[in-house]
């Protein structure tokens, strides 16, 4: 087995389609659990450090294992040190490994599913040209989709939107202010304020 497949299996799970593994593991994905933090900082803690101090390079010879050292650079990070600076420590070098294999068309090996964990590394970025390019590659998702998993891929369409709408206004992601040591100016707190202004 490769050092990855761990990894991968927690996280996309054995369904098969991309709308029965998202039934599955969007609670993992997109919902907070203080015992599915812990599990991830139990199980894959170790390979995140690694990750995040510059190892684990040799991943990237195949598809599936750049897109695992992606997920321990950009999502793990986020459970395994949420609410800190650190949960934000691995973004640019996920960024500079998602750069590089779109160039090479790797995201192409993988599945639509697992393709969306490439994406949102460009939506995570607090820049716009990252954003603009994520929502071009969820409206690509959303074309190529079956008609049965429209409504799936259009809901991350609709969260890369939202995203991109954040940056164009502020140039960051005000939420992370705080953590980051960044102060907010008037206008992001007034945003702050308002319901799913934190993701």
């Amino acid at each position: 087995m490769s050092a990855w497949q761990p990894l991968l299996d927690w996280w996309f799970g054995s369904a098969r389609s991309a709308s029965e593994v998202a039934d599955q593991r969007s609670g993992l994905w997109f919902g907070y659990r203080a015992e599915q933090d812990s599990e991830a900082r139990e199980r894959f803690g170790e390979l995140c450090e690694q990750a995040l101090a510059g190892g684990l390079q040799d991943w990237c010879a195949e598809a599936d294992g750049w897109l695992a050292l992606i997920l321990l650079l950009d999502q793990l990070p986020r459970m395994i040190h949420r609410g800190t600076a650190r949960a934000f420590a691995g973004d640019a070098r996920a960024q500079a490994l998602v750069a590089q294999g779109l160039e090479r068309g790797r995201e192409r090996q993988l599945p639509a599913i697992r393709q969306v964990f490439v994406y949102l590394v460009l939506e995570h970025a607090e820049e716009l040209a990252a954003q603009d390019l994520a929502v071009e590659r969820f409206e690509q998702l959303l074309q190529g989709c079956a008609e049965g998993e429209r409504q799936l891929f259009a809901g991350y369409l609709d969260y890369a939107e939202r995203h991109r709408q954040v940056i164009l206004r502020f140039g960051r992601f005000p939420h992370r202010n705080e953590m980051l040591g960044r102060s907010s100016n008037a206008q992001e707190q007034a945003f702050l304020q308002q319901p799913g202004s934190r993701f």
